[in-house]
């Protein structure tokens, strides 16, 4: 359920204001890798649903069943949805295994050959919304839930624009709840020093907006990659564009000494969760 704290104001400007810092989520929101992603489970589940006889795989599987979820969960909701079951097998499983884990670790294989093959470059608007954000002096930090959240960061040159990274292997871990619970945007908060009423969430999947509005954050921002602006808001984004350089006209001007936590020398932020291997 949404979160049942007040309502950021209805204006858009004002919704942001008092924001100190913004939590990305990778896939779909810094990086087009989500195209990726799509394209490697439907190489998984389209022959693997014609063997079992169920209903073929279709785009919409994915923003249903799988977008934003660890890579096993979307594994086992979508075999879920047609009726099929199988051992849950271990993280160890190879790609062969007909088990969840072994379904899972096929895809991620299909997943990094194709990166490794056609790299990835982020959104240039996206990238802008990010150097505004970061001049405006407000930190920043990438919630995934894939695994795969490092290499990708690499691969897009934007490595080094984040402090505190928590995805995929932070949270299996060290326990933490995947989307859409919001437990990994309130420990990236956490190790930003901040409350998690001065953050926003940027989010593209449904899972991800939700997680955000289940949580006490002070602002949601939906990003419309394919799941529909409407959607988006039902499920609680407060603010939903098409692109995220929409919204640097509604930022702060930039501190000339960016610092957002007064109390928080630069050089005491909180160690980044390095273990760091989304949307799965």
């Amino acid at each position: 359920m949404p979160s049942t704290s007040t309502p950021p104001p209805a204006d858009p400007a004002a919704r942001l204001r008092g924001i100190r810092a913004y939590l990305f989520d990778l896939d779909g929101v810094l990086t087009p890798t989500a195209t990726v992603h799509m394209h490697a489970w439907a190489r998984l589940f389209t022959p693997y649903l014609a063997l079992h006889g169920a209903a073929p795989y279709t785009e919409a599987d994915y923003f249903s069943f799988i977008d934003g979820k660890p890579r096993y969960d979307g594994v086992r909701s979508l075999l879920e949805s047609r009726g099929i079951r199988v051992p849950e097998g271990a993280v160890t499983d190879p790609p062969e295994a007909d088990t969840v884990h072994g379904l899972g670790n096929r895809k991620n294989a299909a997943f990094n050959e194709t990166l490794a093959e056609e790299g990835v470059e982020a959104y240039p608007a996206s990238v802008a919304f990010l150097d505004a954000v970061q001049a405006s002096g407000c930190l920043v930090a990438v919630v995934s839930s894939s695994k795969n959240a490092p290499s990708v960061l690499a691969a897009a040159g934007l490595a080094d624009r984040f402090e505190v990274v928590v995805d995929g292997a932070v949270a299996a871990r060290d326990g933490i709840a995947g989307k859409p619970a919001p437990d990994t945007f309130e420990r990236a908060a956490h190790l930003l020093g901040l409350p998690t009423a001065v953050c926003a969430v940027v989010e593209d999947a449904e899972s991800g907006v939700t997680a955000g509005a289940t949580g006490d954050f002070g602002v949601v921002i939906g990003v419309d990659r394919g799941v529909g602006r409407d959607v988006l808001a039902q499920l609680g984004a407060d603010l939903v564009v098409d692109e995220l350089d929409e919204l640097i006209p509604l930022l702060p001007n930039p501190d000339p000494n960016p610092n957002p936590n007064p109390n928080l020398h630069p050089h005491q932020l909180p160690e980044p969760l390095t273990t760091r291997e989304d949307r799965e």
